[in-house]
Order: structure tokens, then sequence, then C-alpha cells
């Protein structure tokens, strides 16, 4: 998990080094450069906010291993299967809990 914490803050910092490049952009009546840039920065804007959430979730499993807490789910308390952990070391649910949250979205 260290090594994505490591990846997730490198993308992110390449992320802002990019944004800070296209500073001073005028957009037009036409669509041409200036919107396509505009279009590449909101996608840049979301990309950037699911890598903090998902440096976030990480480093908040990492807190749980610290605390004895981690394979705990947060909603019903039971334990994490396994195969979960391994496919999404940061999982705070039990599959059960997820899919109730997915749905209810």
């Amino acid at each position: 998990m260290e090594a994505e914490i490591r990846d997730l803050e490198q993308r992110l910092r390449e992320l802002r080094a990019a944004n800070r490049d296209t500073a001073g952009i005028s957009f037009g009546k036409r669509v041409g450069d200036g919107t396509a840039i505009a279009v590449e920065r909101i996608t840049q804007v979301a990309a950037y906010e699911q890598m903090q959430g998902k440096l976030a979730e990480v480093r908040a499993a990492l807190r749980k291993i610290d605390e004895g807490t981690y394979a705990v789910c947060e909603v019903c308390g039971k334990t994490i299967a396994p195969a979960r952990l391994e496919a999404i070391p940061s999982a705070t649910m039990c599959v059960e809990c997820a899919g109730k949250r997915t749905t209810r979205r």
C-alpha cells in the first residue's frame, strides 16, 4: 500500500504541474483548441479528485492496520473477506455492505 501511496502522490504532482503549464488560456466563440483544452482540463480535474480520494482510502487502510482494525467492515463489524482485501487492499466495507451502498446511489 505504501508503494500505491507513492504512485498516487507522483501522479497528483504531475497533474498539478500539467495544469500550471496551461494557465492563461483564452476561450473564443468557436470550437477549437481552447475548447479541447477545457475538456482536457475538466477530465484532469476529475482524475485528480479521484486520485485524492483513493489516496485518502489507502492512508485510512494503513491507519487501520496500525490500530488493529484492518479487515473489519466499518458498517456491520464483520470481517472483510481475504479475497476482497486482496483485490482492494484499501476496502473498508465487506462485499454486502459495499453493495448496499452502491445500490443506494
